[in-house]
């Protein structure tokens, strides 16, 4: 990615389960304690979710851990976090989340400048045979590098 962005964690389970129609990139209100601990480098989003409810968009489950010189100020965990886009992305979302088959997941948690975002995506479940499918295709192409790989060896 480009200037002042630190990538914290990644879901690489979400490319694996869904098709990623759309991507967007929203901000997260946080804790101070929240920030600090995820400048530590520590979080997990693989288990998060994120829905729209009421006009605003909040993600669940994802797990920061408690900043460890924190006091009684620390936060909670896996709290529900609201995330920060534009009306017409919101609108966006909520629509496409009505219809038949749609989810919104996290993908990316990383920090642009000084500020956390989440990149979330909006995606379609992948059936059994579409992930098999999917990792035949990983693994022709790794074989196709392979080999092109020895033959310039070779050359």
């Amino acid at each position: 990615m480009g200037d002042g962005v630190k990538v914290i964690a990644t879901n690489r389970s979400a490319h694996h389960d869904y098709f990623i129609d759309d991507t967007f990139e929203a901000g997260v209100a946080l804790m101070g304690t929240e920030v600090k601990s995820l400048r530590m480098g520590r979080a997990t989003i693989g288990e998060g979710y994120v829905y729209v409810d009421r006009g605003e968009v909040w993600a669940e489950n994802l797990h920061i851990p408690e900043y460890v010189q924190g006091t009684w100020t620390n936060h909670s965990v896996r709290r529900k976090r609201k995330l920060l886009l534009h009306a017409h992305e919101i609108e966006e979302l909520a629509r496409k989340t009505s219809e038949k088959g749609y989810t919104i997941v996290p993908l990316k948690l990383y920090f642009k400048g000084s500020r956390v975002k989440l990149e979330i995506g909006l995606a379609r479940g992948k059936k059994l045979h579409d992930k098999r499918q999917t990792l035949r295709e990983k693994q022709d192409n790794r074989e196709a590098e392979r080999a092109m790989s020895l033959r310039r060896a070779r050359d």
